[in-house]
């Protein structure tokens, strides 16, 4: 009757070991059932899981490979495996999968209990844990980076609560928490549609064009009674940009030329170029300084609300139809159906209410340092680190993006 044997081997890590193990296995022409390998801070963890068939004794084979073992310096021990457990656990590969992303400017271990703790009662099984970020440095960098990644098996019973369980995480622990089932798409978008203002970019154009005309009070209580629910999107903007009637084209040539870009904006726009995504601005802000953004970043795509000027001087009108969000969302289809991609294969990304719409029809949504509302109604938040935390999300690493 064939065996199945568990070898674990652990010490320094060093150039050879899986190649000293393999050499004794491969002398007996043993079947390599799995494997798989970490190191942490150069401590090595390897295991492989082996078939000894009827025709050979494991004594010899153990003896040979505990020779090999000290001759490496590396600890190994045996774990036997009987029939019904490894077929119990080849089975258990074909169980659901879902990833569980955590981002922020550190990683403690606060937060993987936490996060642990929630799957546990999910009845979710930790499969495996890797590192996305690059390793943190203790030298006083600013605005870290910390992402590390579980594979977790099966389905939750109730993923409403399991989100709601995850928000909670990231209130008190300044962690944002992903959960997202793990399927071909999730390393293969191609399509990434932003909102511009308060997203890509870190400025209100229209309180700053306020603040240039000396309405900001006025603005700011046509946004409120907005946010009340008083006025829907396109009255709020119409009653607003009334109120920048006679500015001089001047003052927006000077917003549009000073905004900040969000942090992280270059670096994830950079990095999603080289990987061959389709960007586009999906904005109820203004083409004037979307275009900008367009020239700067490359960007493939801008919709957004045409100011009216004439004679060098805004005229309190727009031009064309006003991008709500639902137009937001049909852009979005619009843009994915002329570029022959899958919204599957779509990432949305936006702050505010008149963002759910588009975050709701792409395949990926993300609430980026949204309130509490916005964050509650898409797929995925993050608040703690810039834009460039969305590589993660897609499973890219610290080290294959483009830093500048």
């Amino acid at each position: 009757m064939r065996e199945i044997v568990l070898l674990k081997i652990s010490g320094a890590d060093k150039p050879g070991i899986l190649h000293g193990i393999t050499e004794v296995l491969a002398e007996y022409d043993l079947p390599v059932l799995d494997v798989g390998q970490a190191v942490i801070h150069g401590i090595l963890s390897l295991a492989l899981i082996i078939e000894i068939p009827p025709q050979f004794g494991s004594a010899p084979i153990f003896k040979d490979l505990l020779y090999k073992a000290n001759e490496l310096d590396v600890k190994l021990s045996f774990v036997p495996v009987t029939e019904e457990r490894h077929e119990q656990w080849v089975a258990s590969q074909n169980r659901t999968r879902h990833l569980v992303t955590v981002l922020g400017r550190e990683i403690t271990a606060a937060q993987i209990h936490s996060i642990s703790t929630v799957l546990l009662e999910a009845g979710l099984n930790i499969d495996t844990i890797q590192r996305l970020s690059e390793r943190m440095s203790q030298s006083g960098v600013e605005n870290g980076r910390g992402c590390v990644e579980f594979t977790v098996l099966g389905a939750p019973a109730d993923q409403s609560a399991l989100r709601e369980a995850f928000m909670d995480i990231s209130r008190r622990l300044q962690v944002d928490v992903a959960f997202q089932k793990d399927t071909i798409f999730r390393r293969h978008r191609r399509l990434i549609a932003f909102d511009m203002d308060s997203t890509l970019i870190a400025a209100e154009v229209i309180d700053e064009l306020a603040r240039a005309a000396g309405v900001v009070r006025e603005v700011s209580a046509i946004t409120e009674a907005a946010m009340r629910g008083e006025l829907d999107f396109k009255q709020s903007l119409r009653r607003r940009v009334a109120l920048l009637e006679g500015l001089d084209q001047a003052a927006l040539e000077e917003v549009a030329g000073t905004v900040p870009l969000t942090e992280g904006a270059e670096r994830l726009i950079r990095t999603l170029k080289m990987l061959g995504y389709r960007i586009a601005i999906l904005s109820g802000g203004f083409t004037y300084v979307g275009r900008r953004l367009q020239a700067k970043l490359g960007v493939d795509y801008v919709h957004a609300n045409e100011l009216e000027i004439k004679d060098g001087k805004l005229t309190g009108r727009l031009v064309g139809d006003i991008v709500d969000g639902q137009m937001k969302a049909r852009l979005l289809k619009n843009i994915a159906q002329r570029e022959n991609i899958s919204l599957q294969q779509t990432v949305a990304v936006g702050d505010g209410a008149n963002d759910l719409p588009m975050l709701g029809v792409a395949g990926l949504g993300i609430a980026f340092r949204a309130k509490p509302v916005v964050k509650k109604g898409a797929e995925q938040a993050i608040s703690t680190l810039g834009l460039d935390g969305i590589l993660y999300l897609l499973g890219v690493r610290d080290r294959d993006a483009l830093d500048d």
